[in-house]
């Protein structure tokens, strides 16, 4: 079975929290989906990669999701999302799945 990239994971956290939430209305709910996906690729980097990869790349992926919103007020709430999705995602690939399962 091939293993999941952990940069869909980090996707699906950031791009899925925000439509939750927007979709819903209900922010805490888009927070849970953040939450879910992030915890799934924390544990898929500390496998790969190691703890101290883990940690950082998850500080990556927090990091991201605080900027996205001081960026969105410059460029607009879809533009901020994918951008800081795309890095995060890039990063994940690069630093993240080096190992592989």
């Amino acid at each position: 079975m091939t293993a999941l990239p952990s940069a869909a994971l980090t996707s699906a956290g950031l791009i899925g929290g925000y439509s939750v939430a927007r979709a819903t209305g209900n922010r805490p709910l888009g927070g849970a989906v953040l939450a879910a996906c992030g915890a799934a690729a924390f544990e898929t980097w500390r496998r790969r990669s190691g703890l101290g990869t883990a940690v950082a790349l998850t500080g990556l992926y927090v990091g991201a999701f605080g900027l996205s919103h001081p960026l969105a007020k410059k460029v607009g709430a879809w533009p901020s999302v994918l951008g800081v999705t795309a890095a995060t995602a890039a990063v994940a690939t690069v630093v993240g799945d080096r190992k592989g399962d």
